[in-house]
């Protein structure tokens, strides 16, 4: 079974930098635009399910991404993106460059991220990816030959880094911007990484 997992498209907040986490913030028209040439390229996939997170900008890309295929999108909560608590909105680049900051250790030495108030830690995330993946993905084996999940930048890579062998402290290892789909396959039990974020616009 391959499974494409995408990143959803641009949003406002993706322009401006920030962390968007769990805030609902829909795609902007350049997001639209990517997603509909992402989905132009990959039209003749004959995807058979599609998950998505529940929050709006996965799911217009999915939306996007089903074009005229009868399908109904599978949302699943497991899908959503890393929760960054009461820094959500914040400035990536002003948490990147400031030591007094969580984020500073988010962005620069993940493995020794400690989440701020009402955020996800990276082990959280990675637990709730797999969850998904081992119950959700798993036994479709047998039923589906390629299926589509839309999700987010670091929930995407929660799922890509176990699986490619990339350490927890490497968690930015692959570069994922907007839109971006990584190939994955499934053969007895197994979960392999055929391409990783390949971009098609």
């Amino acid at each position: 079974m391959f499974i494409y997992l995408m990143r959803h498209g641009e949003t406002d907040w993706n322009k401006r930098t920030c962390f968007q986490g769990q805030t609902d913030v829909p795609l902007n028209d350049y997001g639209r635009k990517l997603a509909e040439i992402t989905s132009e390229a990959l039209k003749e996939v004959a995807f058979e399910a599609v998950f998505c997170s529940p929050l709006i900008r996965a799911v217009e890309t999915a939306q996007i991404m089903l074009r005229d295929r009868p399908l109904t999108l599978i949302k699943d909560e497991r899908l959503k993106e890393i929760s960054f608590g009461v820094k959500e909105g914040s400035n990536i680049e002003e948490m990147r460059n400031n030591p007094q900051e969580p984020f500073y250790y988010l962005l620069r030495e993940p493995g020794n991220y400690v989440p701020p108030e009402g955020a996800e830690s990276l082990p959280q995330l990675y637990s709730r990816s797999a969850s998904f993946m081992q119950e959700r993905i798993l036994p479709l084996e047998k039923e589906y030959e390629t299926i589509l999940i839309v999700a987010h930048g670091a929930m995407n890579r929660s799922i890509v880094n176990p699986i490619a062998g990339i350490p927890m402290s490497d968690f930015w290892n692959i570069k994922m911007p907007n839109c971006t789909v990584s190939l994955l396959s499934l053969q007895n039990g197994r979960f392999d990484v055929v391409e990783k974020a390949k971009i098609y616009y």
